[in-house]
């Protein structure tokens, strides 16, 4: 054996990693006693055998040296082991000058404490599914602002969470309440007098952002504070820290992020004193973190911690029966705020009720405070409204004519049924990008948006 080849295996033998190197055709050349630890088995029997084997007996499911052999490319995927183990496994290829591998490197994390939370999660909810305690419902007893059976469900699994630490993922579109959502996590839990630290991520440039969310010591840049800077996570300490916009974290600080949330400590820019510091981590986006991860945009390992326990919140034009008890909440906080006594005419209200709210809660808020501050007369009228709110509630009258049209001109159900389908799936052609779209817009299936295509396709000159 080569000096080289004892320093290297002196490395892996000791090195805090799991790490596996094999040759081009799958066969172990070096493994430390860690590695194989993770997936329940004694290391020492592996070296010189091959992965095909190991994968074939189902100790490696599936192997992902062998993945990387066949594809040629850098892979990061999950494993399940014999022993029940979720295994986080990244895999690198080395070429030599003719473009063969000849060696793969691989990295195993045990992910299976996440997953059992995950389980013990899942558990937790079907015991405590229709029972609230005494207590829970006297410290959420408050102005209720949903009647739709989704936002009760989000709103009880919100109070069963509270007091545990288990990671939030808050999904939704822009303005649905997701900041509300998580400042309501931390003040039904036992964290509720420490601090909420909320962070927009998309807010932060990218080159402050480290030194915002670790801080920094005293002298450690150009420009920095002379006492130094507490970071957000320290400033979060033994609170909530909420992400929202969790999509638009830098891929270099979502590696970082992933350290912190792992071990529980960090070193500020500059510094070279671990930090350790506890706090409940609740997230929120409006993007897809898994086409986001399948680009390689997100990491995946990340995202698997993040996503413990996702909660969609839907928006508002698809949870119609809250519409008017925003309008009433909102109409009475403002006015009470602005100390004025405005009302909204009945044909406000009727338009409100049935506009489409793009912007959710917030475009709802911001509406209703717009209104009153611009309205003079006490009574708020349609001439008030903005133009874009009228065009919509003009488009809905159209469409309500072309209906009562059908009706008219058809006696028979089947055939008037027919023919508003037909229209209704036309205009969704026209105004939406996708199928996917088209089936959220008309509430019904994909493969049922693609029928109905297939079935209208000549008479609506569809391609």
């Amino acid at each position: 054996m080569s000096v080289t080849e004892m320093i290297l295996e002196k490395i892996i033998e000791t090195s805090n990693n799991n790490i596996t190197i094999t040759d081009g055709e799958g066969i172990i050349l070096y493994t430390n006693l860690d590695h194989w630890t993770v997936y329940g088995d004694d290391p020492q029997s592996y070296i010189g055998k091959s992965i095909y084997d190991l994968e074939e007996q189902g100790i490696l499911s599936p192997s992902i040296t062998a993945l990387v052999l066949k594809e040629k490319k850098p892979i990061q995927i999950m494993q399940h082991t014999q022993k029940g183990k979720v295994i986080m496994s990244n895999a690198f290829p080395i070429f030599n000058e003719k473009g063969d591998i000849i060696r793969v490197i691989s990295y195993a994390i045990d992910q299976t404490e996440i997953s059992n939370l995950q389980d013990q999660y899942e558990q937790l909810e079907k015991k405590l599914k229709g029972y609230q305690t005494e207590v829970e419902e006297l410290r959420g007893k408050e102005e209720t602002l949903y009647r739709s059976k989704e936002m009760e469900h989000i709103a009880k699994t919100i109070q069963r969470l509270a007091n545990t630490d288990a990671t939030v993922l808050m999904l939704g579109e822009s303005g649905v309440g997701k900041s509300m959502f998580a400042r309501k996590l931390h003040t039904l839990s036992h964290r509720e007098n420490e601090p909420f630290i909320e962070v927009n991520c998309s807010t932060i440039p990218q080159s402050l952002f480290e030194s915002e969310m670790f801080g920094y010591e005293s002298g450690s840049f150009t420009g920095a504070q002379k006492q130094g800077k507490q970071g957000l996570i320290e400033q979060a300490r033994n609170g909530t820290l909420f992400l929202d916009e969790i999509g638009e974290l830098p891929l270099s600080i979502q590696a970082k992020l992933l350290k912190v949330l792992q071990e529980k400590k960090f070193i500020r820019i500059g510094g070279h004193k671990e930090r350790h510091v506890d706090f409940r981590l609740v997230t929120a986006t409006n993007k897809n973190l898994e086409e986001m991860v399948a680009k390689g945009e997100f990491r995946l390992d990340l995202y698997y911690r993040l996503n413990v326990i996702p909660l969609h919140i839907p928006p508002l034009r698809e949870r119609k029966e809250d519409i008017s008890l925003l309008i009433n909440h909102y109409m009475k906080l403002l006015n009470r705020k602005y100390e004025t006594q405005k009302k909204l005419h009945p044909s406000v209200y009727e338009i409100l009720l049935t506009y489409k709210w793009p912007g959710n809660v917030r475009e709802l808020e911001n509406l209703i405070e717009r209104l009153i501050l611009t309205t003079e007369d006490t009574i708020i009228r349609q001439n008030s409204l903005p133009s874009y709110a009228l065009h919509a509630a003009e488009a809905t009258e159209d469409d309500t004519a072309l209906i009562e049209h059908f009706m008219i001109e058809e006696q028979d159900l089947k055939t008037v049924m027919e023919r508003v389908e037909k229209w209704m799936i036309a205009k969704a052609y026209k105004e939406c990008k996708s199928t996917y779209e088209m089936a959220k817009h008309l509430g019904i299936s994909q493969p049922s948006v693609i029928r109905k295509l297939k079935k209208y396709k000549d008479s609506l000159d569809i391609k």
